[in-house]
């Protein structure tokens, strides 16, 4: 069988979209039906959703996955890592796209970045919003951030070997396969990216875009979480009019494997709303 006559069984997708030039970003795309985007956090990719993908689109939406600038499979190019560029890349990939009316999700930095997204564009291509143990409105101390940049110029293994002793609600709480998986996935980010985020992920302030989201937001957050403490949960809700909290009692902050099923069957209930 030739090339020219071979029955084709891909859909056409693209695994890779410019967002300008010598700058492409890797996007999972599966599915078909209502659309789900999905933004990943710090220094993961889009591969952090694998269990939220296949139970999607098993129950018939469209999932896309967007890997910032800087991480997993996309290019690392040198410049600006701050919310506004993120934002404007993840604009150009749904407008490539043609997605309208989708849920767009966010887990830390990418919850961050995606409140960013919302405020900045008024709820174009979305009519949903749920943030994962978001990093908003404002992060965390800059003088404990600070200690972070320093070990990520100087150690960034002995940093992210630190991020993933504190990731679940306990040292134990992520099985030793999962830990390497997500640790492996770290190890993908560009060390540039990885440090210029933690610079962003320390100047951003959200607090006035909260009162910008103009659509149905949840927020999905561990009481247990360590990293982006419970607090956060409460401000984002207190700043955001038509929201909702979604407590992960048994989670840290990854509360996206820690209670799998229950993230899933939430994120189902919220879209079917």
């Amino acid at each position: 069988m030739t090339l020219s006559n071979r029955q084709f069984t891909s859909v056409g997708r693209s695994e890779f979209i410019a967002v300008e030039e010598n700058v492409k970003l890797h996007v999972i795309d599966l599915g078909e039906g209502p659309t789900v985007v999905l933004i990943h956090g710090w220094p993961l990719s889009n591969a952090m959703y694998e269990y939220q993908y296949q139970f999607l689109v098993a129950k018939g939406y469209r999932v896309i996955g967007i890997t910032l600038r800087g991480f997993g499979k996309s290019d690392k190019p040198f410049g600006p890592y701050n919310y506004d560029i993120f934002a404007e890349d993840i604009k150009i990939v749904l407008e490539t796209l043609n997605v309208e009316d989708a849920l767009l999700g966010g887990f830390s930095m990418g919850g961050a970045i995606s409140i960013h997204f919302a405020a900045k564009y008024s709820g174009a291509h979305i009519n949903k919003l749920a943030l994962f143990g978001a990093a908003a409105p404002i992060w965390s101390e800059a003088e404990a951030v600070n200690g972070l940049i320093d070990l990520s110029v100087t150690n960034r293994p002995q940093l992210l070997e630190n991020f993933g002793k504190i990731f679940g609600a306990s040292e134990t709480a992520i099985s030793a396969p999962l830990a390497g998986w997500l640790g492996g996935i770290n190890f993908e980010a560009s060390f540039y990216a990885t440090t210029q985020c933690l610079i962003a992920l320390r100047d951003e302030d959200l607090r006035e875009d909260l009162g910008k989201i103009n659509v149905p937001t949840a927020i999905f957050h561990g009481t247990k979480d360590i990293i982006c403490g419970f607090h956060l949960a409460e401000q984002m809700h207190a700043g955001i009019s038509d929201s909702y909290i979604v407590k992960f009692e048994n989670s840290g902050h990854a509360l996206f494997i820690e209670e799998l099923e229950k993230f899933n069957s939430e994120l189902l209930a919220f879209l079917a709303k």
